[in-house]
């Protein structure tokens, strides 16, 4: 397989690494799940290579262990969750499960989470809600690395959203996107590979244009969705506020530029507006408006239609949000999943540091 691997096998590594540091079997399983849904779908950048980075936040005492999450408020459809500082997944996948049993009685269920930390790939979360027939939503602030339109400031997070709708006989309809031309992540894989990145997506310290991937470390910044004024960057700004908005001022989490970085390069501010990273979660049930079935039915027209759009040329046809990655999943879970070598060495480091076996 060279630098694949199967799934099964990177699951159990990368649960049996957090497990060695102290985590529960099933806070370990969580994470290595979820880690290696982002694998699955094609999104390395919020897959293995966030291993290096989310054990740095623990070694820095920032993460606090087999935390204790817990309600802190909630009415019939909605509550707010205090995830006590662990690792994004575990009180993620708490919040939304929450939100499912929430709209199960009450046709909608909404949940934010505070005092948390980054939490992987927003779509995971959204297509919990799939299999109940119900429509997933998800979003979370992030790491300060955005500047907002006009400015060198970077008070923003890559803030994504993630929508994930069932449909009857095609696969679901996932929307998984930053509301940025490109996420930290990605950049930092384009630095590892020693590429550029696309004109556009980052900007230096003094708000020029630039196609250095290091150059948030640099003092520049990411630019909103839109790249520049022009092109509607001041849409790509409102969205992620409202993600920011949304993920900690409902909740209590700390928005903006006071939100507890991911990345090693930006350090901790001493002031704060809330505790922590925070999420939001939504769970609308289907047949709260009509019949689930009727409803897939016409996702599934839906679909067809858009997949029946003329190409333009040089395109052999027109995608539907998530068919992509649904592809990618079926590769890899059968020819197993590509791990770059720079990220390979990493984890056979970390597994040599922390006497773990490895699958490679």
């Amino acid at each position: 397989m060279g630098n694949r691997y199967s799934y099964q096998s990177l699951l159990n590594f990368v649960k049996n690494i957090f497990i060695s540091i102290g985590c529960s079997d099933s806070n370990s399983k969580t994470i290595a799940e979820v880690l290696l849904a982002a694998e699955l779908r094609g999104i390395p950048s919020h897959g293995l290579a966030r291993v290096k980075i989310y054990l740095g936040l623990w070694e820095a005492g920032r993460i606090t262990l087999n935390n204790k999450t817990k309600i802190i408020h909630q009415t019939i459809s909605t509550a707010t969750i205090d995830s006590g500082n662990g690792y994004g997944m575990i009180g993620a996948k708490k919040a939304m499960t929450l939100a499912i049993n929430k709209a199960k009685n009450a046709g909608t269920g909404w949940v934010s989470v505070m005092n948390s930390n980054h939490f992987g790939i927003a779509g995971y979360y959204a297509m919990m809600a799939i299999k109940e027939n119900m429509i997933g939503i998800t979003m979370t602030n992030a790491s300060p690395l955005v500047a907002p339109t006009w400015s060198t400031s970077k008070y923003l997070g890559t803030n994504p959203i993630a929508v994930a709708i069932p449909a009857y006989k095609h696969k679901p309809f996932v929307a998984d996107f930053a509301t940025t031309p490109i996420a930290q992540g990605k950049l930092a894989l384009l630095e590892r590979k020693g590429e550029n990145c696309k004109q556009g997506f980052v900007q230096d310290k003094n708000g020029l244009p630039s196609i250095e991937p290091s150059v948030l470390k640099k003092g520049g910044a990411i630019v909103p969705l839109g790249s520049d004024y022009e092109h509607g960057s001041h849409k790509g700004y409102c969205l992620g506020s409202i993600v920011d908005i949304f993920s900690s001022v409902i909740g209590g989490a700390n928005f903006g530029p006071f939100t507890p970085p991911q990345v090693p390069f930006l350090p901790l501010l001493n002031e704060s507006t809330g505790k922590g990273i925070g999420h939001f979660f939504g769970a609308i049930k289907i047949d709260a408006f009509r019949s689930a079935t009727s409803f897939k039915k016409s996702i599934d027209k839906w679909i067809d239609t858009f997949k029946n759009a003329i190409p333009a040329r040089g395109y052999n046809k027109v995608l539907i949000p998530g068919e992509p990655e649904f592809e990618n999943t079926e590769y890899n879970l059968k020819n197993g999943i590509y791990i770059l070598p720079d990220v390979k060495k990493e984890l056979i480091d970390i597994a040599n540091k922390y006497n773990i076996i490895t699958p490679f």
